[in-house]
């Protein structure tokens, strides 16, 4: 399976969204492709936040050689599967669809339609995020087994 994480900027949730879901994935031996985007292009070609790779790597996860780029209308053909973080992000890859096919591929990472906060601002934010994240992508990946 093919899975794309997005959301604002691709520098704090959906690169987590990516490292996480690529560890559960490589410990699992799922064989899943893994990458992430952002519906914005201000971060194109940056690392993710160094907050977030803190986060990360205290869990054991690295996310550091990540960068980040802007969503394309060409990953509704790439991916299986695009997850985004809050209604936002959902309603700006909407828009970019060109049928229904495309629109059936676009969910929320947590279920009934939650929204992952942002922790931009905020850094005490990261680590409840991470959690968050972490929770729904072991979710995804023990259904998938």
């Amino acid at each position: 399976m093919k899975i794309l994480m997005v959301c604002l900027g691709n520098i704090c949730r959906s690169p987590l969204a990516e490292g996480i879901m690529r560890h559960l994935s490589d410990n699992q031996e799922l064989g899943w492709e893994l990458d992430s985007a952002g519906t914005g292009n201000w971060h194109v070609g940056h690392p993710p936040d160094h907050r977030a790779i803190k986060e990360a790597k205290k869990n054991g996860v690295d996310i550091s050689m990540l960068r980040a780029r802007q969503f394309q209308t060409a990953d509704f053909e790439l991916f299986d599967k695009i997850f985004v973080m809050d209604r936002s992000n959902y309603n700006d890859v909407l828009r970019k669809a060109a049928n229904d096919a495309q629109k059936a591929k676009v969910a929320f990472l947590l279920p009934d339609e939650k929204e992952v906060p942002d922790p931009w601002f905020d850094d005490a934010l990261f680590a409840p995020v991470y959690k968050l994240i972490y929770n729904a992508c072991k979710q995804i990946a023990d259904n998938q087994q």
